[in-house]
């Protein structure tokens, strides 16, 4: 087992790099959580020994299966229980004598409830835990994601490892962040879902990602916390080592009255939060998508510390909407420099007194093939710290003469893509429904560009406002960075 982090959260290694699984209520029925997560270990290749426990079946998607934990040869790292509230108390006694050292608890109905009989049996749970030296994972959960050990809780999620480490209090927002992530070319190193915190809590997994050399990026979702000075400690601890983006979750009257019935959370006042986020350096966000475009940025570029952008693609009309948001965002859109114009004036002598930044590429015409020779102007500039290049779906042209400018502007960018220079940010925009023949060509053909360009490494998201949004916030997190740094 490889082991990481400082001595006080060693033991969470042990969910991350076990050598050894049961999945205790594994199952051939395929509406199972005991299926699926059986399926996902299976299919992911995890590295150690898998046990499933079933006393009703002696082979389950193909391995020996085992009437109880106490029929398992040798030792169990870690146990991801998928069976009904009132068997978890005897597993945890057959837990103990099997040396176990965590319990994913996928099992729910417990606190969140609200139910008497269901808070006891969940404090009792603890204190036999406790009394075992057993550490709980949940419950009410989905649990480790682990590409590294080949450990995963949803499909779809991809087996190679990368840098983003996942904090989710909900099991499915961290899987739509990680599958939908995935759409976009991101990585992660870890992820876990903690759902109701019993014993393993938000504090101390922050703790942990802190000191995780495999993960670079925190992305989190809380939505309550019981020790609001720990929890403080904890994420300024994580967010002065490296970017921690954040959602949290009840905002509001009816959010937090959610949050309570899905993980038992206290959601607290949400002033206190916003206060917390911002003197700890965690960047808060509103929804799973505007965290993704933070951390693709994150992810894909070198820190930016400068927001004059040059703006490339569409055609009038969006170049005036882009300048706007651009300008909206606290994005600098500076006009074309002299020695820029005189070089325009070379490459496009018919154009060159007409064009501006943004540049509008809707009037070069037949002159458009040369659009290859623009990007270098702006990227060897020093007026200009990012470029955008815009590809739009609404170029009037026939099919095959569009599909032929699409494919032209992804080679531009590609051809100009330097992960190390200036950044280059593309947008492309959210395939649609297909409502005829000809969209699905269109969308067809951006879906297979856009893979080009995120398979290379290029941020590409679906809008302009978007884009200036995320690069904005992302801008104003490495210059307060850089300021602390020289404080």
């Amino acid at each position: 087992m490889d082991t990481i982090g400082s001595e006080r959260f060693k033991i969470l290694d042990y969910a991350f790099y076990p050598d050894s699984i049961a999945v205790v209520g594994a199952s051939e029925h395929p509406l199972s959580f005991g299926y699926h997560f059986l399926r996902h270990l299976i299919e992911h290749k995890f590295k150690g020994a898998i046990y499933p426990v079933n006393p009703q079946n002696e082979i389950i998607q193909g391995l020996k299966s085992y009437p109880s934990m106490l029929e398992i040869p040798g030792n169990v790292d870690f146990v991801i229980c998928c069976v009904a509230t009132d068997k978890v108390l005897q597993l945890l006694d057959e837990c103990a004598l099997k040396q176990v050292k965590i319990v994913h608890l996928l099992t729910a109905r417990f606190s969140e409830t609200g139910r008497k009989e269901a808070i006891e049996l969940e404090r009792q749970v603890l204190a036999k835990a406790q009394e075992y030296g057993i550490r709980l994972i949940g419950p009410n959960c989905m649990g480790i994601y682990s590409p590294e050990s080949g450990i995963a809780f949803g499909y779809n999620m991809p087996g190679i490892k990368g840098n983003i480490g996942v904090i989710f209090q909900s099991g499915g927002a961290a899987t739509l962040l990680i599958q939908n992530g995935a759409v976009a070319g991101l990585r992660f190193s870890k992820a876990v879902s903690y759902g109701n915190a019993l014993d393993v809590n938000e504090c101390e997994l922050l703790h942990y990602f802190a000191d995780d050399d495999s993960t670079s990026i925190v992305a989190a979702y809380f939505e309550g916390t019981k020790n609001g000075k720990s929890f403080f400690d904890a994420l300024k601890t994580v967010a002065d080592r490296k970017p921690v983006i954040v959602i949290k979750g009840g905002k509001g009257n009816a959010g937090s009255r959610a949050a309570s019935s899905h993980t038992a959370a206290i959601a607290g006042e949400q002033d206190i939060w916003k206060i917390a986020f911002k003197q700890s350096g965690a960047i808060e966000v509103d929804d799973i998508d505007e965290m993704l475009n933070l951390l693709m940025l994150f992810y894909e570029l070198p820190p930016v510390y400068c927001n004059r952008a040059a703006i490339m693609g569409g055609g009038g009309g969006k170049a005036v909407i882009a300048a706007d948001l651009a300008e909206a965002a606290g994005i600098i859109l500076p006009p074309l420099p002299f020695d820029i114009k005189n070089k325009l004036k070379a490459i496009v002598p018919g154009l060159w007194d007409w064009l501006s930044n943004p540049l509008d590429t809707s009037i070069w015409g037949d002159e458009g093939i040369k659009l290859a020779e623009v990007p270098r102007l702006f990227l060897e500039s020093p007026d200009y710290d990012f470029l955008i290049i815009q590809s739009s779906e609404d170029n009037p042209m026939a099919d095959d003469i569009w599909a032929y400018i699409m494919k032209m502007n992804t080679t531009m960018i590609l051809n100009n893509f330097d992960r190390r220079g200036k950044p280059i940010i593309a947008i492309m925009p959210r395939v649609k429904s297909y409502e005829n023949p000809m969209d699905k060509f269109r969308w067809k053909i951006i879906e297979e560009e856009k893979a080009k360009l995120i398979n290379a490494g290029v941020p590409v998201f679906d809008s302009i406002s978007e884009a200036v949004k995320a690069l904005s916030r992302y801008i104003n997190y490495w210059r307060r960075h850089q300021t602390n740094i020289h404080a």
